[in-house]
């Protein structure tokens, strides 16, 4: 188990021994984000605005005009509500290659109570025009989206969460942003999920399985660009999506996939996640319990579509 704060942490180290473009905007929180080591090897790379994340979001636009690739690094729930009127003006708008890489997204804060729990994140952010949203499924999913993003052009904004949570893939694993995962293939029923919940739905999958369910699994890794045919595919050929997140079920990745079977005319799509409430100090897997997500509800919920 590792947390995707640490895969961040370590595969920027690596870009910046690769690319002398590549900087950090910190907002006084290096030690949260896995910035440290980074700051260590690269003072000149590195730049900490202190807590001010919408001087952050301004150092990081003007870094990105004289051809840097800046990730501007804090909390979600600073990243993508505090800076958010920045990141529209001074990013999305004009186009620039930026990186806004925030940890503790979602429940994952736990102890840090609601205040510092960001379950908005995600819809906020892919609704603005030319962003990327990305929510990673484990360790070795994000050294390598990371790696993508910075080698990608325009403004992306990337999850990660504090807490450990179980691997998914190994190091060797390939990933293309907005191309989801396919996990695994079946033809009962389609489970969708990205983020810190992935090995919940890999764990209510392998439940399912034993039960005689055949299962069809997709990593869904980008929100946006959202990996519409891999939808598609799975409403014409199963008929059944269930969606799982670790983000308010409303505008996150369960409304994304709602929107294009609206579209497309066909399925059933149900949504698991937070359940439009705030979260609370405690244990984060108590957390998405009290949101009913856990693999055992994801197994049931699955069998009650595939039932419908």
């Amino acid at each position: 188990m590792k947390a995707l704060r640490e895969g961040f942490g370590d595969e920027i180290v690596k870009l910046g021994r690769e690319n002398k473009n590549v900087y950090v905007v910190d907002c006084d929180i290096g030690k949260s984000c896995k910035t440290q080591p980074f700051a260590r090897e690269f003072p000149g790379q590195y730049v900490n605005v202190g807590i001010a994340e919408q001087n952050a979001a301004g150092v990081g636009a003007g870094l990105a005009t004289c051809g840097k690739i800046p990730f501007v690094c804090t909390y979600a729930v600073f990243g993508s509500m505090r800076m958010c009127e920045q990141i529209r003006q001074e990013m999305c708008y004009p186009k620039l290659n930026i990186k806004i890489a925030c940890s503790h997204g979602g429940l994952t804060p736990a102890n840090d109570g609601a205040s510092h729990q960001c379950i908005e994140d995600l819809g906020i952010m892919r609704t603005l025009p030319n962003m990327t949203v990305i929510a990673p499924g484990d360790y070795y999913a994000t050294r390598r989206l990371v790696r993508e993003a910075a080698g990608m052009y325009g403004p992306v904004y990337m999850r990660f969460t504090r807490d450990a949570i179980p691997f998914v893939y190994d190091e060797d694993e390939k990933f293309e942003i907005g191309k989801a995962k396919l996990l695994k293939q079946g033809g009962d029923v389609t489970i969708i999920a990205a983020g810190s919940v992935l090995h919940l739905a890999v764990k209510a999958a392998k439940q399912l399985e034993a039960g005689g369910v055949s299962v069809r699994l997709i990593d869904m890794h980008t929100i946006k660009p959202l990996d519409r045919e891999a939808v598609q595919r799975a409403l014409e050929e199963t008929g059944a999506v269930l969606t799982v997140e670790d983000h308010n079920i409303i505008n996150g990745l369960g409304s994304a996939v709602c929107e294009v079977a609206a579209e497309y005319g066909k399925g059933r799509v149900r949504r698991m996640g937070v359940q439009d409430q705030f979260g609370e100090s405690g244990p984060y897997y108590t957390l998405l319990e009290k949101n009913g997500v856990k693999a055992e509800s994801i197994a049931e919920a699955a069998k009650g579509m595939i039932k419908q």
